[in-house]
């Protein structure tokens, strides 16, 4: 079982940034789409964006596009989530997994996910 493993969570005053990490060791991920997640306590699981294969196709959800921005580190095998212009309902716990498509969007990628993270926590305080 492959597992993912997230990084970069923290405090962080709203309007300010932070930048998750998502690697795994033993697998590339550069040869699978990837989506980022959040889940707010007693919330579902929120599907963020996903990054295709090749990096070229991002998809976000309504709720981060325009403040969230999500890239390959191909030669470090990482995938990133670049959290801008933060806002206190952004307080969750961020995780990334393996999809296997991107198409179809973000709002049903939950349904497409293997080889999930155990997550990181991000805060962001008003």
């Amino acid at each position: 079982q492959v597992q993912l493993v997230e990084s970069g969570g923290g405090l962080v005053h709203a309007g300010g940034s932070l930048r998750l990490s998502c690697a795994a060791s033993g697998v590339t991920l550069n040869n699978y789409a990837i989506g980022w997640f959040r889940q707010a306590p007693g919330k579902e699981r929120e599907g963020l964006s996903c990054i295709s294969t090749s990096g070229t196709s991002i998809y976000y959800a309504d709720s981060v596009k325009g403040r969230f921005t999500t890239s390959r580190d191909k030669a470090a095998n990482t995938v990133h989530l670049q959290m801008d212009s933060t806002r206190p309902e952004d307080t969750a716990i961020y995780y990334c997994a393996r999809i296997n498509t991107c198409a179809g969007g973000v709002a049903t990628m939950i349904a497409r996910s293997l080889w999930w993270g155990q997550g990181t926590q991000v805060t962001v305080s008003s």
